[in-house]
């Protein structure tokens, strides 16, 4: 008896989270649980020296390296994660009632000024607006969301309306059914696997643009204890202790990958669960005989 077949994807899903997870671990944890851990700061020393209880020597103000890795995690995770679901809080809802719509005014008016704001790029666009105003951790988040609506919106109308183009959004349109029950009950459900997909893509985004924004000094303090931040204020002393630069920047690399190679993991996973094949046994079972064929 054969078994059913079960393809190559499923099995290659597995291994894939499990790297991703490992990546990502690591990250992950100094950034929730580093500022706990971390403990009172000890006083100041030499700039960019190493040993005398610094193991990973000091940074460009004669802080301990390790100590400032501890908390600085938090607010780049932190502040990328918030963006990425504030962008997809306002494009979900703008997307799918552009898919939806049936009146083509409507559909211009809510697409139309998100053409503009895409046409803008994402860093320009923060850079002007933080020589307006000067924006904390929070103003960063909304920044960073506000410039990544327009492609989440564009992305979701894209796949809505290939979704309320099926014959079951008209079934379900003349049976009564409410706008609610079209729109996310069946329509949402058809767009998760292109959201999953986007999702990795735009968190790994929002982090290195989160990222670059610190670096530029937008929304943290000069010496802000911040992966970014202290890639950009240790560069200076990067051959005489390199330790203060190559780590964090080790950490934002690690976090990005690790989010990519998970949703990678995810999506194939999700393609080795379609359903299975009949067996080669029921096949036969219900073939007919050939003395039955002849009767």
């Amino acid at each position: 008896m054969r078994k059913p077949h079960t393809g190559g994807v499923r099995k290659a899903a597995p291994g894939r989270f499990v790297l991703g997870a490992a990546v990502i671990a690591v990250p992950l944890l100094l950034a929730l649980l580093g500022p706990l851990c971390a403990g009172e700061p000890g006083p100041r020393t030499v700039s960019f020296t190493h040993g005398d209880g610094h193991w990973l020597g000091t940074d460009f103000v004669g802080r301990d390296v390790w100590q400032q890795v501890l908390h600085g995690g938090r607010p780049v995770v932190v502040t990328a994660l918030a963006a990425t679901a504030l962008a997809y809080l306002v494009a979900l809802p703008v997307g799918l009632a552009a898919a939806l719509t049936h009146r083509r005014w409507l559909e211009e008016l809510l697409m139309r000024p998100l053409d503009v704001l895409l046409a803008v790029p994402s860093l320009l666009l923060i850079l002007l607006a933080a020589t307006v105003f000067a924006p904390g951790a929070t103003g960063l988040a909304l920044l960073v969301a506000l410039v990544n609506v327009p492609d989440a919106a564009r992305l979701v109308r894209a796949a809505g309306t290939e979704a309320a183009a099926r014959p079951a959004v008209e079934a379900l349109r003349m049976q009564g059914e409410t706008w609610w029950r079209i729109g996310v009950g069946y329509v949402g459900r058809s767009m998760l696997r292109t959201l999953a997909a986007d999702a990795g893509t735009r968190l790994t985004g929002v982090l290195y643009l989160v990222a670059t924004a610190a670096f530029l000094g937008v929304g943290v303090a000069p010496d802000a204890a911040d992966w970014a931040v202290m890639v950009d204020r240790n560069r200076t002393g990067l051959f005489v202790q390199p330790w203060a630069v190559v780590v964090p920047a080790l950490l934002i690399v690690a976090l990005t990958t690790g989010t990519n190679l998970l949703f990678d993991a995810a999506l194939a996973g999700g393609r080795g669960r379609g359903p299975a094949r009949p067996a080669t046994t029921g096949a036969v079972r219900t073939a007919p005989a050939a003395s039955e064929v002849r009767t």
